[in-house]
C-alpha cells in the first residue's frame, strides 16, 4: 500500500474512530488498515491511535495529523466525486449534521428524497443539540441556525426559522388572550431551560422596529422545544418556540399564535461546509434539494 492510500487508510479510521469500519468504507480487511496505520507511525516516527481492546483513538500527534491532511483528502475525494458527477452519478458518502429536531423534522425527509434520486449516494446524518467541528469531524456539512461566528466555513441561506409565541384555544377561553408582550406578566408562561447553563431563555420580540428581549414569569420550566409544544397544548400555559416544531400543533388547531404583529426577525438557515475551491457534488446537491421550492414541507404560512 503506498503512502498516499496510508494517508487514506488512516484519516477514514480517524474519522470513524474504527478500524473495522474504515475497512468497511474502504473494502478492506481490518488487518489491512492496521498494517497501513503502523507502517505510516513507523515512517514518521510517532503513534497516530490509542488502541484498546474494544476501540482506537487520536492521540495528540494523530489529530494533529488528521487535521492537516484532511483538506487534502477532501481534495482527492471532492475530484473523484465531480468525475462521477460529470458522468450523472451522484455517489459517495454525505456526512451532514443538524439539530435534533430540525434534523428529525425537516431534513430528513430531504435526505430521503436525495437518497431516492442518488441509488448510488449514501448518507451518514448525525442530528445533535451541540454543535460539532465540522473540519475535525470529517463532515461535509453542517446545517445551523442563527448567527455564525465559524469563518473557516463557507455559508449558503436556505431558509429562516420564525420564533412564534402560541397557546391553546382552551387556556386563552380560561385566561384571555394577550395583545402586547408586556400582557404576559398576567399569564403562565411555559419557558426554555437552557441546557448548558440552567437559565432561562429570554422570549424575543419585535416592538417598533427594535428587538426586544423579556423574560416572562414562569410556573413551568423544561428544558426541551418539544415538551414546551405539549404543554401549550395541554393548556398549561403560553410558550414561545419555533415554527417546525410549533406545525404539527398548530396545522390541527391544538394551538394558536398569539401576539403575531411582535414576532422577532426570523433567523436564517444556513448549511455550512469547508471552504473549497470547489463544492463537493453532494454538498451542492444537499443545498439544491433544501432550496427547491416546496422542500422544507414544515414551513408554515405566516401571516
Amino acid at each position: 500500500m503506498n503512502q498516499v492510500q496510508q494517508f487514506v487508510a488512516f484519516a477514514t479510521a480517524a474519522r470513524n474512530g474504527s478500524f473495522a469500519r474504515a475497512a468497511r468504507e474502504l473494502a478492506q480487511t481490518p488487518s489491512t488498515i492496521a498494517k497501513s496505520i503502523s507502517r505510516l507511525e513507523s515512517q514518521l516516527g510517532v503513534r497516530l491511535f490509542h488502541r484498546t481492546t474494544r476501540q482506537v483513538s487520536l492521540t495528540p500527534d494523530g489529530q494533529q495529523l488528521f487535521e492537516q491532511c484532511q483538506r487534502i483528502l477532501e481534495e482527492v475525494e471532492t475530484l473523484r466525486t465531480y468525475a462521477a458527477g460529470a458522468r450523472g452519478e451522484l455517489s459517495g458518502t454525505l456526512r451532514v449534521e443538524a439539530s435534533m429536531t430540525w434534523g428529525k423534522r425537516v431534513l430528513l425527509p430531504v435526505l430521503a428524497r436525495l437518497l431516492e434520486r442518488h441509488p448510488r449516494l449514501h448518507i451518514d446524518a448525525r442530528f445533535s443539540d451541540q454543535v460539532c467541528d465540522v473540519i475535525r469531524e470529517g463532515l461535509d456539512a453542517t446545517v445551523r441556525i442563527g448567527p455564525l461566528a465559524d469563518s473557516r466555513l463557507v455559508a449558503r441561506l436556505v431558509g429562516h426559522q420564525n420564533l412564534l409565541i402560541c397557546a391553546s384555544p382552551a387556556y386563552l377561553a380560561r385566561n384571555g388572550t394577550p395583545v402586547s408582550p408586556e400582557d404576559l406578566d398576567q399569564h403562565h408562561c411555559v419557558t426554555f431551560r437552557v441546557p448548558s447553563s440552567g437559565r432561562d431563555r429570554p422570549w424575543q420580540f419585535r416592538v417598533n422596529g427594535e428587538s426586544v428581549e423579556r423574560h416572562p414569569p414562569s410556573r413551568l420550566r423544561l428544558g426541551d422545544g418539544e415538551a414546551m409544544v405539549e404543554a401549550a397544548a395541554a393548556g398549561l400555559g403560553v410558550a414561545q418556540a419555533p415554527d417546525y416544531m410549533m406545525f404539527d400543533a398548530l396545522s390541527t388547531g391544538r394551538v394558536v399564535e398569539v401576539l403575531p404583529r411582535f414576532r422577532p426577525t426570523p433567523l436564517p438557515i444556513n448549511v455550512l461546509y469547508p471552504s473549497s475551491r470547489m463544492v463537493p457534488p453532494r454538498v451542492r446537491a444537499l443545498i439544491e434539494a433544501l432550496t427547491e421550492p416546496g422542500a422544507m414541507k414544515l414551513r408554515i404560512r405566516l401571516a
